[in-house]
């Protein structure tokens, strides 16, 4: 596996994540994808130009790549991270429009697993699986 490998999966990940609000039957009638994900069109923008980015990236080099993994990971891990602790993250401008919002821990840990650990292993990818030997 190298990282244009891993670029092109998210790639792959961001546009289906981007697609959930029109696929038929897998929104409930809230409009949340698996009922729990509340996704409007600024979550599916911003997938979408993730995904952009990632295939960009795997398409023009291994720097390019490191460098999608490292950003993504750590905007995508901190907006996870921010909403397990106000339910709202930052990326979709949540906290500035919801800001802090009471629900169950158990809810929160669903609702941002996703932007956890899609975060988390680009983080782990660019800063350590795919770093580079110094010689």
């Amino acid at each position: 596996m190298t990282p244009r490998h891993v670029c092109l999966g998210y790639a792959l990940a961001l546009l289906i994540a981007g697609s959930l609000n029109y696929i038929p039957g897998l929104t409930d009638a809230q409009g949340r994808a698996f009922g729990i994900f509340a996704l409007d069109i600024y979550d599916d923008m911003l997938h979408w130009a993730s995904a952009l980015w990632a295939a960009m990236a795997a398409l023009l080099s291994r720097q390019a790549c490191l460098t999608f993994l490292k950003g993504f990971g750590s905007l995508y891990l901190a907006d996870g991270a921010l909403g397990l602790m106000t339910g709202s993250g930052f990326l979709d401008l949540g906290i500035l429009i919801h800001g802090v919002q009471a629900m169950p821990f158990g809810f929160k840990i669903l609702a941002n697993l996703p932007h956890l650990a899609l975060g988390g292993f680009a983080v782990l990818a660019g800063f350590v699986l795919f770093r580079r030997e110094t010689a």
